[in-house]
């Protein structure tokens, strides 16, 4: 079971083992500095809703749009590096980055970070496609090829286990921007070295740059994105249904267009195959329900159980640590039980992590939160490692570039649905349990039932029995929210693990 060559002209000369191994540590560097911004600002959100007072639907829309973005052209962006170049695309996309994760650091409201957050996904895009290709160019060897995607899977998930960690530390001893500003020094080591180190490569038959194509799976992905908010968020059941039905319209002419076209931009036959499809599946629940857990959790460690950031990102290295060495020894165990049992097995966990949060959320106990992340954090790391080799895997080699650019939008996309659902569950769940305790002005009691951040810096700012009155109550309807948000994430768990159950039965 390995991963395939893509059409891609390959260096003049084969690389040094040495040089090979230099090339992936650098290519690591964009997969780890785009998965951690997936989830660094989760830990950063109850500084930011201090110093930017968003709503809440502000606040889930400056951690959704950079992976919606990133998610909606990391397809087109694949066939740009094809023709440009892959290794050029990636410098221009690390420079972006760092430009806009500058500007990003020091927005002065939640409009700007909104924006600096598009860009940042727009730059992203640029980063994500070449790295995978790149390494099937490097890897010439299966086996080496084999190790070499498993540690770049294992940096996407490790790197959204390392977003928290990282934003702890940095909002321990900075201000809230610094967790953009951590951009800059990682990609100059990335810009110097990845010259020297990183072989060129394209592909001697790219599919077109369809601008058409591009709008309409960007407006699939918004549009249901959007659909999904505005019922969480209340604006009512009309605009929810138009945007969903635009979002679904779009996602219908993207389908026929390639269908039709003699080149297309994605060859969407390759979802025929359901050990692919099956595979996608699993790529996408695995980092909902990743992100989906840490938009909650991070917010639980700081604002109810009181933890400074350093120390709840602590408590995270223990699911940290959990990713990446399940995700590693998912590639042995893999020979022994074959890699159908292997992600049955991560999904398995999965559904037993949210399980446990369901059960005992509502207690608002620490310990079985923790418990739960560190089953999830093991759980995802097998199914996503073996997922994305699968896709790879299961693909005629012409097509093994398209295989990529769709499993890291899988990814993605995963990343974007378990903050806009699971999160807008939450935050509905959240507005509907709080209670406002008499004596809070009109604007305050507003404040205090967007978000739990809100309501936790209004309380501080009440006579003391009346603001522990108002906490009580908002960590209550939180407490509450992550209990139904769990049961949700459980029940997707388990029908990831019946789709693979079912799709991967030649796995």
């Amino acid at each position: 079971m390995s991963a395939v060559l893509s059409p891609v002209t390959n260096p003049s000369s084969p690389l040094s083992a040495r040089r090979r191994w230099a090339a992936l540590a650098a290519l690591m560097i964009p997969v780890l500095l785009v998965s951690i911004d997936n989830t660094v600002l989760s830990f950063a959100v109850p500084s930011i809703t201090r110093d930017l007072a968003p709503s809440g639907n502000e606040l889930l829309w400056m951690i959704d749009i950079y992976p919606l973005v990133l998610a909606g052209l990391l397809v087109p962006m694949g066939s740009l590096g094809d023709r440009i170049g892959r290794r050029r695309l990636l410098l221009i996309g690390a420079t972006g980055f760092a430009a806009v994760s500058a500007l990003a650091a020091f927005a002065p409201n939640a409009g700007s970070l909104i924006a600096a957050r598009f860009f940042l996904g727009f730059f992203g895009a640029m980063l994500m496609p070449a790295t995978l290709s790149l390494i099937r160019n490097i890897f010439t060897d299966d086996s080496e090829r084999r190790i070499a995607i498993a540690i770049w899977a294992s940096g996407f998930s490790g790197g959204a286990a390392l977003g928290p960690l990282v934003g702890g530390w940095l909002l321990e001893h900075f201000w809230w921007g610094s967790v953009f500003l951590l951009a800059v020094p990682v990609l100059i080591p990335l810009l110097l070295i990845g010259p020297i180190l990183l072989p060129e490569s394209r592909d001697p038959n790219p599919g077109r740059v369809d601008l058409i194509g591009i709008a309409l799976v960007s407006g699939a992905l918004v549009g249901v994105v959007f659909a999904i908010k505005s019922a969480a968020s209340g604006d009512g059941f009309t605009v929810a249904m138009l945007a969903a039905a635009a979002g679904l319209a779009a996602g219908y002419g993207f389908v026929r267009r390639m269908l039709r076209s003699s080149n297309p931009m994605l060859d969407v036959r390759l979802f025929r195959n359901p050990i692919f499809s099956g595979a996608l599946a699993v790529n996408l629940v695995s980092v909902f329900a990743l992100v989906g857990f840490l938009y909650f959790f991070t917010q639980y460690l700081q604002l109810v159980a009181g933890h400074g950031p350093m120390d709840a990102a602590v408590l995270l290295i223990p699911g940290l640590v959990c990713t990446v060495t399940f995700g590693l020894a998912a590639v042995p165990l893999v020979r022994r039980i074959g890699p159908r049992r292997v992600i049955m097995l991560g999904l398995a966990l999965n559904s037993v992590a949210y399980l446990v949060v369901a059960a005992l959320g509502h207690t608002g106990s620490q310990t079985a939160l923790l418990t739960g992340f560190i089953m999830l954090c093991a759980g995802v790391g097998m199914a996503e490692t073996i997922s994305n080799d699968l896709a790879l895997s299961a693909v005629p080699p012409a097509k093994a570039g398209a295989a990529s650019a769709v499993s890291e939008t899988a990814y993605e996309v995963g990343a974007v649905l378990g903050t806009a659902v699971l999160g807008s569950l939450l935050n509905l769940a959240y507005r509907q349990g709080v209670e406002v305790p008499a004596g809070v002005s009109a604007e305050q009691a507003e404040h205090a039932q967007g978000t739990l951040g809100g309501a936790v810096q209004v309380a501080e700012g009440l006579p003391h029995e009346l603001g522990q009155r108002l906490f009580d109550s908002a960590t209550a309807a939180f407490d509450s929210g992550v209990t139904w948000t769990a049961a949700i994430g459980c029940l997707l768990s388990l029908l990831a693990l019946v789709v693979a159950r079912r799709t991967l039965c030649h796995a």
